[in-house]
């Protein structure tokens, strides 16, 4: 059995007398340890079934079987604890704490964890160390992102979910935190899921999981992932 095993999942919404079919038979599977490119337009169903994976959501029908387990069958309280100890997510906008600092901020996570990483040490592996005292807004976007990062790896999470980490950045910016979630998988071992709708990414991936119309639509390995400083866009 694979790391991530997703079965015939769907998840449906409702708008008035509308129904929307956000994620349409969607199957795939993860080994643990890939660095998996999630790749698709705008509407295409990639942060829905980033949201499922992450245990913000839940699907309507099918198996979402992580490590062994099958999230979609978790009671509320099992899915919280699930979120706490296993998932690290990094947003397209950051979500840091306005009024407390890049330690602070980082300290949010690893506090409700046993065995997290030291923030102060997570902020230097991130290229931060000289900016832990400082509040988000005097960092710049890239910065922002970088310390959304060490949040969400001080957790010392099994998987990381990032959902257009890059979208809010510059193209050299990008390249950097590409550059550190790449580092994240490859030297600690985080299974990475990185959501976005810029093709030029998926060279980086293990693996490239394509997504249309709440479909996926194609699934491709790469045996040899592309270094990210070979990569432009």
């Amino acid at each position: 059995m694979a790391y991530i095993d997703v079965e015939h999942m769907y998840r449906r919404y409702h708008t008035g007398g509308t129904e929307i079919i956000a994620n349409n038979d969607v199957t795939f599977s993860v080994e643990r340890g890939e660095l998996v490119i999630i790749l698709g337009a705008s509407g295409a169903g990639k942060s829905t079934l980033l949201n499922i994976l992450g245990g913000m959501d839940s699907p309507d029908e099918g198996r979402v079987v992580v490590d062994g387990r099958d999230i979609a069958r978790m009671s509320r309280r099992e899915l919280t604890a699930y979120r706490r100890t296993d998932v690290g997510f990094v947003f397209q906008f950051y979500n840091l704490v306005g009024n407390l600092t890049a330690k602070e901020n980082v300290e949010l996570a690893s506090e409700i964890v046993r065995d997290a990483q030291d923030p102060a040490e997570v902020l230097r592996l991130v290229g931060l160390s000289h900016r832990i005292n400082n509040f988000p807004a005097q960092l710049s976007g890239g910065e922002q992102q970088r310390v959304a990062i060490a949040r969400a790896v001080a957790k010392n999470p099994k998987i990381l979910l990032c959902d257009e980490p890059t979208g809010a950045l510059d193209y050299a910016t990008g390249k950097q935190v590409l550059q550190i979630l790449q580092d994240m998988c490859r030297v600690h071992g985080a299974t990475t899921l990185i959501v976005t709708h810029n093709a030029a990414l998926a060279p980086i991936g293990d693996r490239v999981i394509r997504m249309r119309d709440a479909h996926v639509v194609g699934i491709e390995r790469n045996p040899s992932p592309a270094d990210i400083a070979s990569i432009e866009w």
